[in-house]
């Protein structure tokens, strides 16, 4: 009799941890969703400025064709930036993660996306100097307008994409609150706690 309550025991302790590294697997699965779905986002903006700015560069001048020339520039560091993120976020498997590594995963991309709206208001901040300069400067006047221009519309539209996808990624964070809350330190050691 003890044996099979202590083989029921042990089974439903199995049943609970396999539950909860399927739950964390489903954790890091969303959260890669979301990291590949915003990587897309950036290339496919990317991909259309430089196409767009690509074939207008060449039947404009002046300012215009400053403005085109910095938007071609601009995103090829966005094509890369983008097929690096979705490559690492689409090679990854949801199930090797830790529960410690999902939390450090989350915090960092929690960071990194907060790190880059403040580049994001550097580039907004940088495209009106480059706009004051522009009236300033005669010499120089048409390529400071364009860059000045083509760094507003990056920026902002960066500034926009990393304001949204934190509030996406900030999401299901819950879930993972709701993986810590059966994790249990004591002074004896760590267990999970399974409530019924």
């Amino acid at each position: 009799m003890k044996k099979c309550f202590l083989l029921l025991l042990l089974f439903l302790l199995f049943d609970q941890v396999q539950a909860q590294s399927d739950a964390l697997a489903n954790y890091n699965e969303q959260r890669l969703q979301i990291t590949r779905i915003g990587m897309l986002t950036l290339g496919g903006w990317a991909i259309g400025n430089m196409g767009v700015s690509g074939a207008l560069m060449s039947n404009t001048s002046g300012s215009r064709y400053y403005f085109h020339q910095m938007n071609v520039f601009w995103n090829v560091i966005n094509i890369g930036l983008a097929g690096f993120g979705y490559y690492n976020a689409a090679t990854a498997d949801p199930s090797a993660f830790t529960l410690a590594e999902t939390i450090q995963e989350q915090h960092s991309i929690e960071k990194l996306l907060l790190f880059n709206a403040g580049l994001d208001v550097a580039y907004l901040a940088g495209g009106f100097y480059l706009l004051e300069r522009s009236r300033r400067e005669s010499d120089q006047a048409e390529r400071w307008k364009g860059y000045g221009q083509s760094l507003l519309l990056q920026g902002g539209f960066l500034l926009l994409f990393d304001a949204v996808l934190y509030a996406i990624v900030q999401q299901p964070s819950s879930e993972l609150f709701t993986l810590l809350s059966s994790v249990q330190i004591t002074p004896g050691g760590i267990g999970f706690v399974y409530r019924f």
